[in-house]
Parts: structure tokens; C-alpha cells; sequence
């Protein structure tokens, strides 16, 4: 069966969403479509709105055929990290092509793009590494130095999806057979915008309307919006918890979390007895130099308490955790299941715990934030729509 796959978070899933996965499956003439999910803790630091289960089947009735997690030492992570660990899960899944939602206004040749910075990879690494500005984001580091080095492919900063289409396309371009590309371009709303003026409208705009309690049943799908009325998780359901770990934590001990580096530690120390919430926590830390996102991510490794060691290990130790599929999905995930060299996970017992280490312990501590989120896997098997 010819397959498309997709890297998503779904943080809500929306109209956009199920409008990207139509288009893929159309353009792509797939007979299946995979969906690589990030589980219960996001690429920008920030805890799902819901959990990864309700997502998923929300993916499922919608037109997805087969949703696996990407586990969390990749799901949280800058956006070439993120990159790679979702584009190994799509070729490991022996996807014939991929597709994305872009917001880049004019056509643009991925692959190219992709072969070329593949082709010129060590030029391209060392001026990456040469612009030691630490203030830079990944996505303002990547314009600087494609500007100065590789000015054919210059972008800007403002178009995050596109950004991220770029590593996408920089990783896939690394394997033998590369996965053909299918852009989609983004409707009526852009990646940021915070305004729901149609039928379609940002993630970023739909959780902001949700946490001021205004109705978003025009740009969700009936399923998504029964499960955001059951809760809605935010940040400031675990700042109490994180206020603890900091302070209980000592200095040291805050240098041995992922990440930790150039001092960090002394910053979130000396800022956190000033704070009130996890908003004016994170705006006494973040700087010039430390960007909002970055802060985000080091407070969930400090959170979730993920150590170097751990993540690093868990990168030579992946699998692949199943969250639903449809009859579809299924029999293709069967068909291929053999030819798979990653463990298959599609119920989680004794013998994964180890595998899953800190995918276990997120969901434990996601779960904190209300007691209507289930058990997130023990006695969990795959939904079948």
C-alpha cells in the first residue's frame, strides 16, 4: 500500500488539520496515512491542551489511518531534533512521502533545498557552529547563516512552519531513498495568528480562546471540541510543582538537567521566589539571550526531571509506541511489522519500562494537572476507529 506520513502535534486538533490530512492523502494518492504524534509534552515547551490519546483519535476520525507517538526525548526538543525524530520514525514506518503545512507564500523546492545543504553539509554545519551569537533561536541562527553562506535559499524568522519544512527536508535528504515531499499550504490563518475570524483558525488562537472561555466549535470538529470540554491543561497547572522543584533542588543539582548549560541554573534560582505564576516566572528569566521557547523547555527538563544522560541514551534506544489505527492502518502496520527493526509497542507491560523511561515518567507527571486524565499507558491498547 503507498503511504503518506505526517509529523504533528494536534495541540488542538483543528479544521486546519483535518483540511492538511485530506490534502495529503489527495495529493499524495496514499492509500494510507500515517501520523507521527508528539505525546503529551510539545516541541516549544509546553504541555498538550489534551492528552495524546484523545488527540490521536481525534487524528483517527478524521482521516488518519495509523497515529504513533514520537516519543518525548525527540517531541521535546529544538526543531532539528524534532526533525530528526520524526523523520526516522516516517522512513522506519517505510512512508513513500511525507507532507506538511507551510506558510511560505511562494512555491518552494524543498528537496532541493534538502539535497543541497545534504551535499554541502559540512560548510553548512561549520557556519552554523561559527555564528556563536547564544542570543539566536535555532530558526534565527538557521536565517542568519543561510543568508551569509547560502543566500539562494534565504528566509525569514516569521514563517515558522516553513522553517520547520526545511529540517524536515534537510533529514530526509540524508537517507538512500528520501521520501518524496508534499508541501500543503496553510489556509486563511498564519502558524501565530490569534485571531478566529472563519472556519479555520490557528492552534495558537484556539488555545487562547479556550483559556478566555470563548467558543471555538466553528474552527474545531465536533469530537475535539466534546473532549476540550471534559479539560484543558496549561502551563500553570504545574507551576506549583515546578516552584517546588527549583526550590527544593540545590544548585548543583539543577546543572545536572538537560540542557542546564552556561549557568542557567543560578538564573532560575535567584528568579523564582519573585514570582507569582508560571507567565511572570518565565518573563523574569527569559532574555535577549535566552529566548521564551528555550526557557519553556529547559523548565519542562527541569519539571519532567530529565537528566543528559537519560535523553542521550534514549536516542540509541528508540521504538515505536502505537496510538490507534484504522482496519486500514492496521493491516498495513501488520504487513510491514517484520521488516520493522524498532521494538513495536502497542500495550506497555513490565518488560518496556525500561525502554520508556521518560516517556513513562511525563505521563505520570502530565497527569498532575486533573484528575480526569486517565492512565496514560499501563492497560492502554491502541484505539481502533
Amino acid at each position: 500500500m503507498k503511504t503518506c506520513g505526517i509529523i504533528a502535534e494536534y495541540n488542538p486538533f483543528h479544521n486546519g488539520h483535518k483540511y492538511q490530512l485530506q490534502e495529503a492523502r489527495e495529493q499524495s494518492q496514499a492509500d494510507v496515512v500515517i501520523v507521527v504524534m508528539s505525546g503529551n509534552f510539545l516541541q516549544r515547551g509546553e504541555p498538550a491542551v489534551i492528552d495524546k490519546w484523545k488527540r490521536a483519535e481525534e487524528a483517527l476520525h478524521h482521516g488518519a489511518d495509523l497515529v504513533v507517538e514520537l516519543p518525548v526525548h525527540w517531541a521535546l526538543q529544538s526543531a532539528d531534533y524534532f526533525a530528526k525524530g520524526g523523520i526516522q520514525l516516517l522512513h522506519a514506518l517505510h512512508c513513500d512521502s511525507f507532507s506538511f503545512g507551510t506558510d511560505h507564500t511562494e512555491t518552494f523546492d524543498y528537496p532541493s533545498f534538502g539535497n543541497f545543504i545534504h551535499s554541502h553539509q559540512a560548510a553548512f554545519d561549520t557556519a552554523y557552529q561559527e555564528n556563536s551569537n547564544p542570543s539566536l533561536s535555532y530558526a534565527e541562527k538557521m536565517a542568519a547563516v543561510l543568508a551569509q553562506d547560502f543566500p539562494e535559499f534565504s528566509l525569514t524568522q516569521e514563517q515558522p512552519n516553513h522553517i520547520l519544512g526545511l529540517a524536515y527536508a534537510k533529514e530526509n535528504a540524508r537517507y538512500k531513498q528520501p521520501m518524496t515531499i508534499f508541501p500543503i499550504q496553510r489556509l486563511k490563518s498564519s502558524h501565530n495568528s490569534v485571531e478566529i475570524t472563519e472556519d479555520i483558525a490557528s492552534a495558537t488562537a484556539i488555545r487562547q480562546a479556550i483559556m478566555r472561555n470563548e467558543a471555538i466549535q466553528e474552527v474545531v470538529p465536533a469530537k475535539t471540541a466534546e473532549d476540550l470540554a471534559s479539560y484543558q491543561v496549561t502551563w500553570a497547572d504545574y507551576w506549583p510543582f515546578l516552584k517546588y522543584k527549583i526550590l527544593a533542588s540545590s544548585r548543583s543539582e539543577l546543572g545536572e538537567i538537560y540542557q542546564m548549560v552556561e549557568g542557567l541554573e543560578y538564573r532560575l534560582k535567584s528568579k523564582i521566589k519573585q514570582a507569582s505564576s508560571f507567565e511572570e516566572y518565565v518573563e523574569l528569566v527569559k532574555s535577549k539571550r535566552y529566548t521564551r521557547t528555550r526557557i519553556q523547555r529547559l523548565l519542562c527538563y527541569a519539571l519532567l526531571n530529565f537528566k543528559e544522560e537519560a535523553v542521550k541514551s534514549a536516542w540509541q534506544h528508540d521504538y515505536l509506541p502505537v496510538l490507534g489505527f484504522s482496519n486500514k492502518g492496521q493491516q498495513y502496520l501488520s504487513q510491514i511489522k517484520r521488516t520493522i527493526h524498532w521494538p513495536i509497542i502497542s500495550k506497555v507491560g513490565q518488560t518496556q519500562e525500561r525502554l520508556m523511561n521518560l516517556a513513562l515518567k511525563s505521563d505520570d507527571i502530565y497527569r498532575l494537572a486533573d484528575f480526569n486524565i486517565a492512565e496514560q499507558n499501563f492497560g492502554r491498547t491502541p484505539i481502533r476507529i
